[in-house]
């Protein structure tokens, strides 16, 4: 493939495009068919996106795609306009992230103007991703993950639904929105620990839970472990439960080698993740501090 020819061919095919819309503009082209050129110029538009997507010259795929877009709203054609603005979005992924998400959010509103909620919804998540990956806003990445959310949970959609919740609980935590967190994974949980298939995962989101309690407030933490195993009996055997008890002992003796074993024994079975790693190190820092004022 030669990049050069196939850009200069692309450039011509927008050439072309643009003399069809102008034509289409014409006091003659009113009275003889002006629509079939404005559909000729978007085929023409897109076409001239694939080039340049051939040549990785992203911005122009864009570009290229946002106008055939325009095109055929003007032609009343919301689902073509739709497609091509993500066709957009994703060629601007690569070049531009802010443009990206301006051209996904106009297919959102196409979308849900025609009732298409979780088609919407995906380009949310599509949103949140970019502002977590390229942008790294995560507050607006929170918005979209529950956007997401809110328009599954109309479609009935809620293992979706949860999958959106639990990213926001994962970064709420992270920002120190403890309780928001704690609503998430409370009713995830409880909904888990319901189905023959979740009950399993419901003993992970209890025990987040239960450590975003942890940074809140030690006796917080106490109080809602009793809660989960009344709730669900079977979280008392989980060694999630055990460690958090555990730690619940180790912060009232304000023994922080009591800590540290009772979280290195768990990760040699249960490897940490990054975000465990970080809520049991705030609790930590909260049981030195504490001695640090004892002194």
């Amino acid at each position: 493939m030669n990049p050069a020819g196939k850009e200069k061919e692309a450039l011509q095919l927008l050439a072309e495009a643009d003399r069809k819309v102008r034509g289409s503009q014409s006091f003659f082209a009113g009275l003889f068919g002006g629509s079939s050129r404005i559909e000729e110029a978007c085929d023409l538009y897109a076409r001239a996106a694939n080039m340049f997507k051939m040549v990785k010259n992203w911005s122009a795929a864009g570009n290229a795609f946002c106008q055939a877009a325009q095109l055929h709203l003007q032609l009343q054609s919301k689902h073509d306009a739709a497609t091509n603005f993500v066709d957009a979005g994703n060629a601007f992924k690569k070049a531009d992230p802010q443009e990206a998400i301006n051209c996904l959010i106009r297919a959102i509103e196409i979308y849900t103007d025609m009732g298409r909620f979780t088609i919407a919804a995906k380009h949310h998540i599509s949103i949140a991703e970019i502002y977590e990956t390229e942008l790294v806003d995560i507050e607006k990445a929170i918005a979209h993950y529950e956007q997401a959310a809110d328009y599954y949970k109309g479609e009935e959609s809620n293992s979706s639904a949860n999958k959106c919740l639990l990213k926001v609980a994962t970064y709420a935590a992270q920002l120190e929105q403890y309780q928001k967190a704690i609503e998430i994974y409370e009713q995830v949980g409880t909904n888990a620990m319901d189905s023959p298939l979740l009950k399993y995962s419901a003993k992970d989101y209890f025990f987040k839970a239960a450590l975003c309690h942890f940074c809140i407030d030690m006796l917080n933490a106490k109080l809602a472990i009793q809660k989960y195993e009344e709730m669900f009996p079977a979280f008392s055997d989980s060694r999630e439960c055990k460690l958090v008890k555990k730690l619940l002992e180790a912060h009232e003796e304000q023994n922080i080698d009591s800590y540290t074993d009772s979280v290195k024994e768990y990760d040699t079975i249960s490897r940490l993740d990054q975000w465990l790693t970080t809520m049991l190190l705030r609790i930590k820092k909260t049981i030195q501090g504490e001695e640090e004022d004892l002194r």
